[in-house]
Order: structure tokens, then sequence, then C-alpha cells
């Protein structure tokens, strides 16, 4: 499967999955970039994939439905505007000729979903799962978020992760305040290196991030340690809100 980035606003990824000359996009929240790729690589954008109602991944449907050859597929809410088929759990959808999954994983909004391929080990989750991180809670629950993080990290290890937006550095910054841990440290220098011969930090992996991801639970604090699980991913989140 090839996937390749298209940046958008100023820290957003629209993921695209491309086969032959037909893409089909992840949480085009611009769709004006959308466009400027289809044009300069005489493209055809195929299906479109949602995974929750947040504007900077929803602006750009209703433009690009105009020129789209295939479906809108996102989560049941009705604020989101040009959705042709909704999805819950476990419903399965394919695009581009490859098989996904739709995962619930509710925290960061109620609606959040996210896209699983077991076949090609391939992972879309907006903006619930982040490398070194995960999402702020807008609408739902840390109970939610918990375990929508533990739905995640449940897939195999050798599942490429790909979502939203490009927080790692910050996100890694967070993780070194709160833990002293080698595998952290590499991974915040071999970014930095990345980042200065302009590459990004995307897709992760789940074997990563149960490595360099404290909200996974993997690796706790040592003031955390007395705590339960779900009590250190709420304690972690509210400290990263005010980091």
């Amino acid at each position: 499967m090839k996937i390749f980035h298209i940046p958008a606003f100023t820290d957003n990824y629209i993921w695209a999955i491309q086969k032959d000359n037909h893409i089909s996009v992840i949480d085009p929240g611009d769709s004006g970039v959308v466009i400027e790729v289809l044009k300069n690589n005489n493209l055809t954008l195929m299906d479109i994939l949602i995974t929750h109602h947040h504007y900077d991944h929803t602006g750009g449907i209703a433009t690009l439905r105009e020129m789209m050859e295939g479906k809108v597929y996102g989560p049941d809410n009705k604020s989101i505007e040009g959705i042709d088929v909704t999805l819950k759990e476990r419903d399965l959808l394919t695009t581009l000729g490859y098989n996904f999954r739709c995962i619930e994983t509710p925290g960061h909004t109620l609606d959040h979903i996210s896209y699983y391929s077991e076949l090609q080990g391939v992972l879309f989750c907006g903006d619930t799962l982040f490398s070194a991180g995960c999402g702020r809670l807008f609408e739902g629950t840390y109970s939610q978020m918990y375990k929508s993080l533990s739905k995640l990290s449940g897939l195999p290890d050798e599942t490429s992760v790909y979502c939203t937006h490009e927080y790692t550095l910050s996100n890694l910054k967070f993780a070194q305040d709160q833990i002293e841990d080698i595998d952290i440290r590499n991974e915040m220098e071999d970014l930095i290196k990345k980042i200065e011969d302009g590459g990004i930090s995307l897709p992760s992996t789940i074997l990563k991030e149960k490595k360099i991801n404290l909200f996974l639970g993997y690796k706790v604090p040592n003031d955390l340690q007395s705590l339960c699980p779900e009590d250190q991913f709420r304690e972690l989140r509210i400290r990263k809100d005010s980091f």
C-alpha cells in the first residue's frame, strides 16, 4: 500500500492512499492542498475517510465531493455534512481494493473513529493516538480515552500508525519531563536530526509507541506507580494539558 502525506494548515497531515492514478484521502480539512496534488500529479480522487467532526478534518469535504468518484465515509454525526456512509464499531469498508475495519475511539470527541487494515498493517487514528502522545479531551471522558488507547495499543506491534498532527517533538519533551528513559531520549535525538533533514516523524508503529508513549501505560513515572492504570492515564493527561 502506497501512502503519502499532504501537509495542511500549520501541523496537519492529510494522508493519501494511492493505487495507480487514484487516491483516497483521510481527514481532508483543506480542499485546496488536495486539489493541488490531484492536478500536479494527474490523480483522481476516489473516497474520503473521516475520523471525527472537527473542521480541520472535515473542511474540505464539500468542495472535494464535487470531483470525487467514490463515497465519503465517517462517523454517525449529523453535524458532518456530506457523509455518504456512516460507520460504527467493526463495520467494514473497501477503498481502492484495500479493506479497513472501523474502530470506535471516543475521547477526543464522542464521534471519533479510526480505520484499521489488518492485512496491510495500517492504522489511521486521527486525533486519538499521537506519536508519543494522545489527543486532548474535548467531549469524551478520561475513561473513554483510556479505553480507546487500550484498543489501539492491542493491535499488532508492527502496525503502522498514521495520526493527523505533527505533535511528536512537543510530546517527547513532555515525556522527558516525566521520566528518564533511554528510548525516549534516543527518539528525541533521532527526530531532531530527521526534522533538520526535512523529514517528518510519521508514521510510527504500535511497538514504537509502547516504548515512547507514556499514555499507553507501558512505562510509568515513579510518582504515579501507586495509581491504577486508568488513574495514571488521567493524571498524565491533566499534566500534559498544562505543560
